[in-house]
């Protein structure tokens, strides 16, 4: 959680933690408390996302709510910026008054019952638990998401080099809960097998979209299980860092020009994820679309749910996490800075892209090969690995300590405005037009390219704002 070496004030919540070896890989066994935790989470979360847009544009006779796409979309990215820009607030909150530990704690209830409230509306035409159901989520996720990544910078000790490491398998536990999500919520809401089941059992198959929900609420109660039950992995980790502010004061404390700079810094990497999230964020919008409506859902004989490729993503992360996990630990103060991770992030992110404007070439002739998508989702997820814990990380190190947990709800708000733009942009979906999408996905690959080279460029004069910090 502190930023540097350094640093002349050492953090009193990391002292419980230094020297411990116990947990996953080495690291501290309070990470594999919080790597379960989020696992489930964001079970929860992608698990609902997978089906999300699939069950608002799905017509009345499928069970579903019969949306346009651009109001669909608009829904899609109100909600996931909502999701990331509550964030902020959140870290407030539990900085001031909770604690990061009983924001999670809260956090996770009112996500569960978010869920419960949108596996309601899918076996029901109140129309208004919907949208309850989604509100909810997007407080809880705003008190949970800052509070347990700053939980996990406070495990490190200044200059512990397994901090960015740890982060990586934090980021790999986010991705375990998702690549399972789509998989089981997919199959719930979607799968002609389950709706058989149904049938057999006497009940409506128009209310599969209700056990694909249903599953999502059930995941984060399991989180929110184990978290309770571990609570003494933590020692003082988690606690409220201030007494409350009093009323007649809401200012911050004066920061020093060198907070001031690393503050600086935060912001300057902050534009990056925005054009990042815009990009990575059509995972959820308009290539899930491009999944459900241009692409064959079938390998061989094999037929699956078109959210089945949500799950894709996430297990390449698994696949990918480790490895850059042990080259960094490897390559120890070698290791590329964070500034350059970003870097080549973007740079992969366009790639991406570059394939999908070649699958909207393809779909000229019909519904194209998986392998489009399962290529595209590949160079996506190697600049995900090398963004995602990268942030997190670097966010705990150059944040003062008495803001980290305000901080990390700031670095979320870059996914906040990204999540709006994103299902802006997916609005403009058309799959009978594939000479748009070839131009959509095309210009999407451009500004990535180019805000690569500008971040590789700008990247010795954020070194030196940073410090020393890596």
């Amino acid at each position: 959680m502190a930023f540097s070496h350094h640093n002349t004030a050492p953090n009193p919540h990391q002292t419980d933690t230094a020297s411990d070896v116990s947990g996953i890989g080495g690291h501290p066994r309070g990470l594999t408390t919080l790597f379960f935790t989020e696992l489930w989470e964001r079970f929860s979360y992608y698990g609902m996302r997978a089906i999300l847009i699939l069950y608002m544009v799905a017509p009345l006779t499928e069970g579903g709510l019969a949306l346009d796409v651009k109001t669909a979309t608009a829904i899609y990215g109100t909600y996931t910026m909502w999701v990331y820009l509550l964030a902020l607030p959140g870290g407030f909150v539990a900085d001031r008054w909770l604690g990061a530990r009983r924001a999670v704690i809260a956090g996770g209830g009112i996500i569960a019952l978010g869920h419960f409230l949108i596996a309601l509306v899918a076996a029901s035409t109140q129309i208004l638990w919907f949208y309850a159901g989604l509100a909810c989520i997007t407080l809880g996720t705003g008190l949970l998401k800052p509070s347990i990544s700053a939980m996990v910078g406070e495990l490190y000790p200044d200059g512990d080099e397994r901090r960015d490491a740890g982060f990586s398998l934090f980021f790999m536990g986010i991705n375990v809960g998702a690549a399972c999500a789509p998989i089981v919520c997919g199959f719930l809401a979607q799968h002609p097998l389950f709706k058989e089941l149904l049938l057999v059992w006497g009940l409506n198959p128009l209310h599969s979209w209700h056990w694909g929900f249903g599953a999502a609420a059930v995941g984060m109660m399991i989180g929110l299980w184990q978290f309770l039950a571990s609570q003494d992995r933590f020692q003082a980790v988690g606690e409220r860092k201030h007494a409350p502010m009093q009323k007649q004061s809401l200012s911050l404390p004066a920061l020093s020009r060198e907070e001031w700079q690393r503050v600086g810094v935060i912001g300057i990497l902050f534009v990056f994820t925005v054009l990042f999230g815009i990009v990575s964020e059509q995972a959820g919008s308009s290539m899930n679309l491009f999944a459900d409506r241009l692409t064959r859902t079938t390998i061989g004989s094999w037929e699956f749910p078109s959210s089945w490729f949500q799950s894709v993503i996430p297990i390449y992360v698994i696949i990918l996490a480790p490895l850059l996990s042990r080259l960094w630990i490897s390559l120890g103060e070698r290791q590329p800075s964070s500034p350059t991770k970003f870097a080549l992030s973007l740079l992969f992110v366009g790639l991406a892209f570059s394939v999908m404007v070649a699958a909207s070439l393809a779909a000229r002739h019909g519904e194209v090969s998986p392998f489009w998508l399962l290529g595209a989702f590949f160079l996506q997820e190697i600049g995900a690995v090398l963004l995602n814990p990268t942030g997190l990380s670097v966010v705990t190190k150059l944040a003062p300590v008495r803001l980290v947990g305000m901080m990390m709800g700031v670095w979320f708000l870059a996914s906040a405005v990204a999540s709006r733009i994103a299902g802006y942009l997916a609005g403009f979906f058309d799959e009978r037009n594939t000479e748009f999408l070839v131009q959509y996905f095309g210009v999407l690959s451009a500004v990535m390219m180019l805000a690569a080279l500008i971040l590789a460029l700008l990247t010795p004069h954020i070194r030196r704002m940073m410090g020393g910090v890596k």
